[in-house]
């Protein structure tokens, strides 16, 4: 009796561990995804990731000037494609913001009105994340030359908050620990 009585406690013990350990697991993965949120709700990223026709700019959001328009391939409508303006690099006598394969995000990819918990299990669907899996995710947030732009915003524009390889880093933390998103 005695001992199955130690042989119970110490299962409880061992399972309230293991149980203790996944939520611990769960609630830094959910830490992650919110620090990473800091990035991906910022106007840097925002102003590409737009719900509707028009991309945004400036830290407002505001519509972009000259009614500037999606078009079907993402690139601006005919006539005012987004290559019309933007080089693949930022303009220093324009001011013009540029970085390769300049372009809104596929509507797919909106971000803009979606809540924490919304934008998470978004960039986890291949479906709405441009057919990525995880792993490619880590390597797109830390090495994709146009999120790079993000903090590379050229003068008088804010850039994204840490740097692209922090944020790569960050990612693969998240990935690592679960990728749960937050209720």
């Amino acid at each position: 009796m005695i001992k199955s009585s130690i042989v119970f406690t110490l299962v409880l013990i061992f399972l309230s561990s293991a149980i203790a350990a996944e939520v611990t697991l769960k609630e830094e993965s959910i830490l992650h995804f919110n620090e990473m949120t800091k990035v991906l709700q910022h106007p840097r990223c925002l102003n590409c990731h737009v719900s509707g026709r028009f991309p945004t700019q400036g830290m407002d959001l505001h519509n972009h000037a000259m009614n500037v328009q999606r078009g079907s391939d993402n690139q601006g409508a005919v006539g005012m494609r987004c290559a019309t303006c933007h080089g693949t690099e930022n303009n220093r006598n324009s001011k013009v913001p540029g970085a390769p394969n300049w372009a809104l995000a596929p509507l797919s990819m909106r971000w803009q009105g979606l809540s924490k918990r919304e934008l998470c299990l978004s960039i986890k669907d291949p479906k709405k994340n441009n057919n990525m899996n995880l792993e490619k995710l880590i390597k797109h947030n830390a090495e994709d030359k146009l999120v790079g732009w993000g903090w590379n915003p050229g003068e008088d524009r804010e850039p994204a908050p840490g740097t692209q390889k922090e944020f790569g880093a960050l990612t693969a933390q998240w990935v690592a620990s679960g990728a749960e998103c937050p209720k």
